[in-house]
């Protein structure tokens, strides 16, 4: 027995022994892996901490503080009488905390597509967004900051406010603040009062207020302004905690830019090329109106142009047949729809090149006279073609001129004498002329994206390239590097810098700086420039450009027909230059229409009489006087003479002496009212209106569509209709017939009421 106890004992020992020394191994070796991982954290803390601190920090304040940016306004753009063009409002974002609204339906999910639909519904109601686009943003659940709807109007807003403020209830019983889940964040909305004015000259506005094209980006750094910011805690889920503290840093508004753009002249040149573009159905028109001194750009404008306010929609006018068999949605749709965006968006005048045509024939005259390889009395006769080593060149129709002085070549735009002028220049002296008048390099305006020139490299021009250059050809140049040129020509022979942009103002409206017209250099002489000017005004009275007679004025101008070599037989740019007055240069034009339909293609006969009623109407806004020859008042006008309160048989009798037409109403024998008043200016022959016996009203008159139509034919629906028509431009019998009128068709005007109708001639031949 005790000897088994003594064993037992002995047993129970050993065991204790060995578990001792066991525990004791597993409790070293347990503090050993815990003293290496507590090194360990410690040393990859201290690592983090040292080498990856900065960048945890930021993540860490990035969650616990929301940043939101505040857009600087964007300054405002004027014309150069400081009438806004472009400004920017105050407006609001609507966005959804979708962590927060996806959050709060976890353990409910038979209520959440209920409630998202409508939240959905409500907000399409409210701002015009569709319904599916709205539930998919409500789907980005890891997002506290989901923007649903840009640019918010007062309208909107107080629409989402109703709608939101409703309490919606659940199945259980429990109601919900849809507000909870939504916020506003201050925004600014560039406005463009004017939709489509000078759209592809001020350009588009991107998503984030930066200017994408025009105006809006080569001056982006000055309109911009500064942004601001909100800085505010916010927990895990995105929520502000209300702490009281909140760092707002106020944004800055740009600065604004003054355009030399003038309102006024800026819709004459619209309106005229919007009818020049419905008239002559063409891919598109352009137009330019500078100030011949300075460079000043007074206007500039292309059809079709685009909604300013809504840049992103493609126009009636664009061509649409490009996104037939394209499906929406598709790349190969939407790469197609951008393409013919970019294209509505961009300035022709600026960033696209083309062949001058016989507009450019002005350039190689100012050469040969400066060089005198030629003179006034230089001579030549064509016979409707010349050779030119291999190549044999022809008038326009194939039509020989003969016999011809310089001015006679220029008013007939004869190739041959211009080729032959070339080839007497020869490739030197004519390439330094191309150069002087800045044919090989940008003009620098302060515009975005401008072109630069496509032309034959001196060392390589052969005689065979001279003689196309020399008449228009095989040379591209940007409008705006044609109308330099001919402004140089016009104000003595100095090549301008052109410009848009007048001056910088402040938020206020004050002014920081001018800018000042740079002169690039001299490139003909005083003399050369009156004698081309001369020849010019020759062509507007008796040659290609009649079509730009403007009586009272002085019009110096050249036709171009240039065909478009690249886009397929029968398509052709037509266009004219022009500055007046001739004798003392103000402004320069250039029209041009792209590709018009028809059996009419010429210069003289689509694009000159457009230029015509732009300079018409800009003379006289810049009270340049007119100056009438005597032919010229013998068939302008005459004053009304005073016939209220004279017996009806003394009215007639005085009307008679005057050569005016009277038109009676009423049954008196005296006169009590009359229009036109006393000393009106109506045309010799025009009607007057008088009436015998008082009216509540006076009758209106609906007035007639004149397009179309001959002189014989508007004087007899003019009388028919008792209003008084001024004619402006040829109105010879033939050929000449009205293409517009002062007055719309179907306007109401009282009888006797005076109205220009303008007439071209269509039989002018391509040059």
């Amino acid at each position: 027995m005790h000897n088994q106890n003594h064993h037992y004992f002995e047993k129970d020992s050993v065991k204790r022994r060995v578990r001792g020394r066991f525990g004791f191994r597993v409790f070293t070796l347990t503090t050993a892996m815990l003293v290496v991982l507590i090194f360990g954290c410690l040393g990859r803390v201290a690592y983090i901490m040292t080498v990856n601190g900065e960048k945890y920090r930021t993540l860490a304040a990035d969650n616990q503080l929301r940043d939101t940016v505040i857009r600087g306004v964007r300054g405002t753009v004027y014309d150069c009488n400081m009438t806004p063009l472009v400004t920017s409002s105050s407006s609001w974002n609507l966005s959804v905390n979708s962590y927060k609204l996806n959050l709060a339906f976890k353990k409910l999910p038979e209520e959440k597509e209920a409630y998202f639909n409508y939240l959905a519904e409500g907000i399409s109601s409210a701002t015009g967004k569709e319904k599916e686009d709205i539930l998919s943003l409500f789907e980005r659940s890891s997002d506290p900051n989901v923007r649903i709807y840009k640019n918010i109007t007062v309208e909107q807003r107080n629409a989402l406010e109703a709608f939101l403020a409703k309490e919606y209830n659940l199945i259980s019983g429990k109601t919900l603040d849809s507000r909870d889940y939504f916020f506003y964040e201050n925004d600014n909305v560039r406005i463009y009062p004017e939709n489509n004015f000078a759209s592809t000259l001020i350009g588009v506005v991107n998503a984030d207020g930066d200017g994408e094209t025009g105006i809006e980006r080569y001056y982006n750094d000055t309109l911009k302004g500064e942004k601001g910011r909100i800085l505010s805690v916010r927990d895990s889920r995105g929520n502000e905690i209300s702490t009281g503290y909140e760092t707002i840093i106020d944004p800055k508004e740009g600065n604004g830019i003054v355009l030399t753009v003038d309102k006024n002249i800026q819709t004459y040149l619209e309106n005229a090329l919007s009818k020049a573009l419905s008239s002559t159905k063409a891919k598109g028109v352009y137009g330019i109106v500078m100030d011949v001194d300075t460079g000043a750009v007074l206007a500039m404008s292309d059809k079709p142009d685009f909604d300013l306010n809504n840049p992103r929609e493609l126009s009636e006018n664009a061509d649409l047949s490009a996104l037939d068999g394209l499906t929406k949605g598709t790349k190969e749709y939407s790469e197609k729809y951008s393409e013919l965006l970019f294209e509505q968006w961009n300035s022709f005048c600026i960033t696209s090149n083309y062949e001058p045509g016989s507009t450019f024939k002005i350039f190689t005259l100012s050469a040969a006279l400066e060089e005198g390889v030629a003179t006034p009395a230089t001579g030549h006769s064509c016979t409707s073609s010349i050779r030119v080593a291999d190549t044999v060149y022809h008038c326009a129709s194939h039509k020989a001129h003969g016999s011809q002085t310089l001015q006679q070549g220029l008013m007939n735009s004869c190739n041959t004498f211009f080729i032959s002028l070339g080839q007497k220049l020869g490739v030197e002296n004519y390439y330094k002329y191309f150069e002087r008048f800045g044919f090989t390099e940008r003009t620098g305006i302060d515009a975005a994206n401008e072109s630069i020139s496509v032309v034959h490299k001196k060392d390589k021009m052969s005689i065979v390239d001279l003689a196309s250059t020399s008449f228009g050809q095989s040379v591209r140049i940007t409008p705006l590097q044609l109308i330099c040129g001919v402004s140089a020509i016009a104000n003595g022979g100095n090549l301008m810098k052109p410009y848009l942009v007048a001056g910088i103002t402040d938020s206020e409206g004050n002014i920081l700086s001018k800018t000042e017209p740079t002169v690039r250099r001299r490139v003909i002489s005083e003399e050369t420039s009156k004698t081309v000017c001369s020849m010019m005004e020759a062509v507007v009275k008796e040659g290609t450009g009649k079509n730009a007679y403007l009586e009272g004025y002085r019009v110096a101008g050249k036709t171009g027909t240039a065909q478009k070599l690249d886009s397929g037989a029968n398509t052709y740019i037509a266009s004219f230059i022009a500055f007046a007055p001739a004798d003392d240069p103000e402004v320069a034009i250039l029209v041009g229409i792209d590709s018009p339909s028809g059996y009419i293609t010429s210069g003289g006969a689509l694009a000159a009489p457009v230029a015509k009623e732009v300079l018409a109407s800009t003379l006289d806004y810049l009270n340049v006087a007119p100056k009438y020859t005597q032919q010229e008042l013998q068939k302008i006008s005459t004053q009304t003479p005073l016939f209220i309160g004279k017996p009806l048989w003394e009215a007639k009798n005085t009307a008679l002496a005057a050569g005016i037409a009277l038109k009676v109403s009423g049954t008196g024998e005296t006169v009590v009212s009359q229009y036109p008043e006393a000393d009106t200016l109506i045309p010799k022959g025009g009607v007057v209106m008088v009436y015998t016996e008082k009216a509540d009203s006076e009758p209106a008159i609906n007035v007639p569509d004149f397009s179309g139509k001959t002189v014989a034919e508007v004087n007899i629906l003019a009388a028919e209709n008792s209003l008084n028509v001024i004619f402006s431009g040829p109105t010879e019998e033939g050929a000449c017939v009205a293409y517009g009128q002062s007055l719309e068709k179907g306007s109401l005007v009282a009888a006797g009421t005076t109205l220009t109708v303008y007439f071209r001639n269509t039989d002018i031949p391509v040059d």
